[in-house]
């Protein structure tokens, strides 16, 4: 996980959309940068819902939510239309995002161990500054967790 303090590493991603993302296109705003294993599934799916339910009043303390995984821009598409979802949904399947981020690790699941994402949110600040830092996030609780920390 990157320190609390540290200028946000910036990135160029293709939304759900194809069109192109640079963290730097939010400077002046506060953004919510979530890392999340796959679309889809159960827990990547409740904190979704979770932020896009959320999402006006991020919207309203002048925050935006961005979502990255490594799942295809034609994934992120289906899940967005599936479930209605209002924030961009980036795509990192080169993993660049992911590594860039340290939030790409060993995992351990019933004793196999495996690389995956490691659920992890961060919120940065509108110089793209990073200000909060969590790891390991229960994905139903972290949209209203974000929510809570923002000034």
């Amino acid at each position: 996980m990157l320190n609390i303090g540290t200028i946000a590493p910036d990135f160029a991603l293709e939304d759900q959309n194809g069109d192109v993302r640079h963290l730097s296109d939010y400077r002046g705003q506060k953004v919510i940068l979530y890392f999340y294993p796959k679309d889809m599934t159960a827990g990547c799916t409740k904190q979704a819902c979770a932020f896009g339910e959320l999402y006006p009043q991020f919207r309203e303390k002048g925050a935006v939510v961005l979502g990255v995984s490594k799942d295809s821009v034609a994934s992120h598409k289906k899940f967005e239309e599936k479930y209605g979802l209002p924030f961009p949904l980036l795509s990192d399947p080169g993993k660049t995002v992911l590594m860039a981020y340290d939030v790409w690790k060993e995992k351990k699941n019933y004793g196999k161990t495996t690389m995956g994402v490691v659920r992890t949110t961060y919120l940065i600040d509108e110089a793209g500054v990073i200000v909060k830092a969590f790891d390991k996030v229960k994905a139903a609780e972290n949209p209203a967790q974000m929510l809570s920390v923002l000034a």
